[in-house]
C-alpha cells in the first residue's frame, strides 16, 4: 500500500430522490420516483465523484463506512480500502443496500485516484475501445401505445439500432405490445424485452417461441427470477435460435456473478458497477466474463459505467436507460449523451469525467 500523502480529508454521502417525468412499472415493481445516492471526498483540493441508485438509508451507511474505513487513507489504496469495507459488512449482511453504499464509494475512490493521476478513468484501468455501445431502454409497463412507439421509434430516429421494453405486468398484454413496439421501430432495429422476473417457467417458454416467431426477439432478460438459475438454463436450452438469455443485474458481488456464468444459465451476463462493488467489483466481473469467455452488458447508470465499458475486454454494450439518461443529464456537469449508437468518454476530463451539481440537486434532497 502507498503510505505516504495525499490523506482523504473529508468525505459525505447524500441522498436526492427525483420524481419520475411519467409512472413507470416492470414485471414485478412499480414507482414514480428515484433514489440517488452521491458521495464524494475531498483530498488535497480534488474532489472524488461516485454515486448509485438505491434506498436513501444507502447514504449514513456510506457515511459510516468512510468515517471508519476511508478518511485518513490514501486514494490509491482501492483495494486494500474495498476489502476493509467489504469485510466490516459481514454482520450486517454484505447484499442490497450494503453493497450499493459499498459501491458508490469505490467509484468514488477511482474517481479521485484517477483525477490524482490526471487520466481519464478508461486510461487508468487500460483503454480497450474508444466508446460503448448503448441500447436505448425504457418502454415501462405502465406506458400507453402511442408513449411507447413515441419512446422506443425515437431512438430508432436518434440512430440507436436496439431498444428495450418492460413485459409481465400483465402478460394477456404482452404479445400485442411487443408487437406494436416491432412495428413503431421497424425491421431493421433490434428488439430487447425485459420480464424482471414475472413470468413462470412455462410462461416464459411459451412466450420465448411467440415473441421469437412473431417479432424477432434477439434478448430476452430475466425471463424467470434471477434466482431461479435452473430455470434460466432450462429457457436458455430452449428458447428459439438466435435470442440471447440475460440476467446478473441483481449480482450484489463478483462471486454471484461468477456462480451465474459457471452453471451456463445466461448468454449474456449483466453487471451492475453501482450494485456489485463499484470499479473494483465491475472490473472483476468483466474479467471472469472474458475468461469463460461470455459477453457483457453493463446494466443501467450509463454514466459511470461509460469509462469501465471502454476498458473491459468482454463488453457488448451499456443499458441506456431513460430514468437514469434524465437524471444523470440534470445533475451531473460532464453527462455524455449517446452519439447515435455510441457513448464516448470525455478523454480531456480526468476520472469519470462528471462534476455533481449540488445546487441544482438541493431541491430533490432527501433526508427525511
Amino acid at each position: 500500500m502507498i503510505s505516504s500523502e495525499p490523506k482523504i480529508a473529508e468525505t459525505t454521502a447524500t441522498a436526492f430522490t427525483i420524481p419520475t417525468d411519467a409512472p413507470e412499472a416492470d414485471g414485478t415493481f412499480s414507482w414514480n420516483s428515484t433514489t440517488l445516492i452521491v458521495v464524494e471526498m475531498k483530498c488535497d483540493g480534488k474532489n472524488g465523484v461516485g454515486y448509485t441508485y438505491s434506498h436513501k438509508t444507502a447514504a449514513p451507511l456510506a457515511r459510516e463506512l468512510m468515517k471508519k474505513h476511508v478518511e485518513g487513507q490514501s486514494p490509491f489504496d482501492t483495494n486494500a480500502l474495498f476489502s476493509a469495507m467489504r469485510k466490516a459488512q459481514r454482520n450486517y449482511g454484505r447484499e442490497g443496500i450494503a453493497a450499493t453504499a459499498l459501491s458508490a464509494i469505490d467509484i468514488a475512490l477511482w474517481d479521485l485516484k484517477a483525477k490524482f493521476l490526471g487520466k481519464p478513468l478508461c486510461c487508468v484501468l487500460g483503454q480497450m475501445r474508444e466508446g460503448a455501445a448503448v441500447y436505448g431502454s425504457g418502454g415501462f409497463t405502465t406506458y400507453s401505445d402511442e408513449q411507447l412507439r413515441d419512446q422506443l421509434g425515437g431512438w430508432v430516429r436518434e440512430g440507436i439500432p436496439r431498444v428495450k421494453m418492460k413485459i409481465g405486468t400483465h402478460p394477456e398484454d404482452d404479445l400485442h405490445r411487443v408487437k406494436t413496439a416491432r412495428d413503431a421501430i421497424g425491421d431493421r432495429t433490434e428488439l430487447f424485452v425485459d420480464a424482471n422476473g414475472a413470468y413462470s417457467r412455462k410462461q416464459a417458454l411459451e412466450f420465448a417461441k411467440k415473441f421469437g416467431a412473431e417479432c424477432n426477439v434477439t434478448w430476452f432478460e430475466e425471463p424467470v427470477s434471477s434466482d431461479d438459475l435452473a430455470g434460466l438454463k432450462l429457457l436458455r436450452d430452449r428458447v428459439p435460435a438466435g435470442m440471447d438469455i440475460a440476467a446478473g443485474e441483481y449480482g450484489w458481488t463478483a462471486m454471484y456473478l461468477r456462480n451465474m456464468i459457471e452453471a451456463e444459465v445466461v448468454d449474456v451476463i449483466q453487471a451492475d458497477a453501482t450494485r456489485c462493488g463499484g470499479v473494483t467489483g465491475f472490473m472483476d466481473a468483466a474479467a471472469i466474463a472474458d475468461a469463460h469467455p461470455l459477453p457483457l452488458s453493463a446494466h443501467c447508470g450509463p454514466s459511470v459505467h461509460l469509462h469501465l465499458a471502454c476498458a473491459a475486454r468482454a463488453l457488448r454494450h451499456v443499458e441506456y436507460f431513460h430514468d437514469h439518461v434524465r437524471i444523470e443529464s440534470m445533475l451531473f456537469d460532464g453527462f455524455r449523451a449517446a452519439t447515435q449508437s455510441v457513448m464516448y468518454p470525455d478523454l480531456s476530463r480526468p476520472g469519470i469525467g462528471l462534476e455533481f451539481k449540488r445546487a441544482d440537486a438541493e431541491r430533490y434532497r432527501d433526508d427525511g
